[in-house]
């Protein structure tokens, strides 16, 4: 308890690319979690979830209902994940998860932006164990024990409630992420969720200096760049 959320934010409010990348990502996802599951939003939790995040990162109407519609046809592309760990600039750590139907060409990609950068792709494994795989649910509210005391009582196990600048932020383990977001709207009716990120937040962090600044922002753009890349979350803390 009382980790500060001001240094896990980054990781949270993740690095979206240009407008055309950021439809191309939410279309293979949304496609994969339709074609995975069933194509009604109503049933699909994930999807639901999916299309929420994507309406407020205003991607059209027409752009979520392509992908679903796709998804109910036979056939059709074979999305697979892929996940790469490494260290970039700086030293500091980085996950990349992709969602590909060419794992070839993907971690192909993916290595490029490593070389490119002097940094270091590693392992499975050798990244993730720096990081807690959470829910995080955040909220305009102040009263941080009623929120506590509500999650108890829809007997949610939860890894912290903070509360800073009239901002409630709820982490919970990933996979009671649908059981704390019930929870909530049954104790705040009409609630609004500012966050609700199912995501990776780094147990320490790492300081870019402004030397190694230019070469995490190149190695940034490469990995944006990148069509498979999905999400990208990393440990470094930006100068200034």
């Amino acid at each position: 308890m009382g980790r500060s959320f001001e240094n896990r934010k980054a990781s949270i409010f993740k690095t979206a690319g240009q407008k055309s990348k950021l439809y191309s990502k939410y279309g293979k996802q949304l496609y994969v979690a339709a074609k995975n599951g069933v194509a009604d939003i109503d049933a699909n939790p994930t999807l639901r979830l999916l299309v929420e995040k994507a309406k407020r990162d205003q991607v059209p109407s027409h752009v979520i209902e392509k992908a679903i519609e796709k998804a109910k046809g036979a056939g059709g592309e074979d999305f697979v994940a892929a996940r790469y760990e490494g260290f970039g600039p700086g030293g500091c750590s980085v996950i990349i998860d992709c969602l590909t139907d060419n794992n070839h060409r993907t971690i192909s990609d993916v290595r490029n932006c490593f070389t490119k950068t002097s940094s270091k792709l590693g392992a499975p494994g050798s990244v993730a164990h720096l990081f807690d795989y959470m829910a995080v649910l955040s909220f305009k509210g102040s009263n941080q024990d009623e929120v506590l005391e509500a999650m108890l009582g829809a007997e949610v196990d939860v890894d912290d409630v903070e509360s800073k600048d009239g901002q409630i932020t709820l982490f919970a383990p990933a996979a009671e992420f649908y059981k704390a977001k019930q929870a909530l709207q049954d104790a705040y009716p009409g609630l609004e969720l500012d966050v609700q990120e199912i995501t990776f937040l780094p147990q320490s962090n790492t300081e870019i200096s402004g030397d190694d600044l230019p070469m995490f922002e190149k190695f940034m753009n490469l990995l944006n760049d990148c069509d498979d890349v999905q999400d990208i979350y990393h440990n470094a803390i930006l100068p200034g």
